[in-house]
């Protein structure tokens, strides 16, 4: 059976594989992808994930709209750092999802020399979801593989998913974010030419670029920490339609402390440490510019006390 996506990868012996979408590798997932790392070396076997280069739900008419917390190269970037042998992308398309259960086991079997499957409970795959676990182990029996389910992870007695985690980012929640996620949240992009507002407030802000699909924590202005060509820098990140301009496009511009550049179509990147305040509407300029300059000594201060 051909599975698009998998025929360039040719394990030199037999794996232990997992699947997901994996959107976030935040812990939930991290604590399954472990389970398949310690499996694979108690049983002398490679360790593969198989993710997928959209969201099913995209594919399937999902009827809400749908944003994703990772990037797929940023998501295998974050599974092959948990020593995963090899991660492998499926491209998710209407035949794919009409695939049994049945090939697709095939697929898996004859192009990635799957041995064994670690699942979260609930899991299921192939066409209208048909693989379950039941049907796995019967199909393990059938085709010399086994199936082990993985606990679920929870934290304060809250399952650990990507939905609680968007559900966090919609009200700012960043320590929530980061306690789900095992590391900051992070939003990416080529830096753009924006209305240079906060440049005449003295407070100059590089634009950044941000998928439409993407995930954004709610607006406000957040502590944040940007990485410009690898390096690090305190910043200030304000996410929002800038009411007081009354431009109503929705920006996230950050001003980075102490830095003097021009970093247009750099790439940029920044962790989103915490939330300061909401989304404000200022009578003037000159207010603006006052509280901009409170919210910059807020997180000096914020920065220094919790450092890295």
């Amino acid at each position: 059976m051909e599975l698009e996506g998998l025929s360039g990868i040719k394990p030199r012996r037999d794996v232990v594989l997992t699947i997901g979408v994996f959107d976030g590798v935040h812990l939930g997932h991290q604590h399954l992808i472990s389970r398949v790392t310690e499996k694979a070396v108690e049983e002398g076997l490679l360790g593969g994930v198989v993710t997928f280069d959209r969201h099913p739900r995209l594919v399937l008419g999902s009827k809400t709209p749908l944003t994703y917390l990772t990037g797929l190269e940023e998501r295998k970037s974050l599974i092959k750092g948990m020593g995963i042998d090899f991660v492998a992308v499926l491209t998710f398309t209407p035949k794919l999802a009409a695939t049994s259960a049945r090939d697709f086991v095939l697929g898996l079997r004859e192009h990635l020399r799957m041995r064994a499957i670690v699942i979260g409970p609930g899991f299921a795959l192939g066409r209208g979801r048909e693989g379950d676990e039941s049907t796995l182990r019967s199909l393990g029996e059938e085709f010399d593989f086994t199936v082990e389910v993985a606990s679920l992870m929870t934290i304060d007695g809250e399952v650990v998913s990507s939905t609680s985690i968007r559900n966090a980012l919609s009200i700012g929640d960043m320590a929530r974010v980061r306690r789900f996620l095992g590391r900051p949240f992070t939003l990416d992009g080529q830096v753009v030419p924006g209305r240079e507002g906060g440049k005449g407030l003295g407070f100059p802000t590089a634009n950044l670029a941000v998928d439409e699909e993407r995930a954004i924590p709610a607006n406000g202005v957040y502590i944040t920490r940007a990485y410009l060509d690898g390096r690090p820098y305190n910043s200030v990140t304000n996410i929002g339609t800038r009411p007081t301009f009354g431009e109503g496009e929705r920006v996230v511009e950050t001003y980075i402390l102490d830095f003097d550049g021009d970093i247009y179509a750099h790439w940029l990147t920044i962790e989103l440490l915490e939330r300061m305040r909401g989304e404000m509407r200022f009578t003037s300029g000159k207010e603006l510019g006052e509280q901009i300059a409170r919210d910059v000594q807020r997180a000096r201060e914020w920065l220094e006390h919790h450092g890295d």
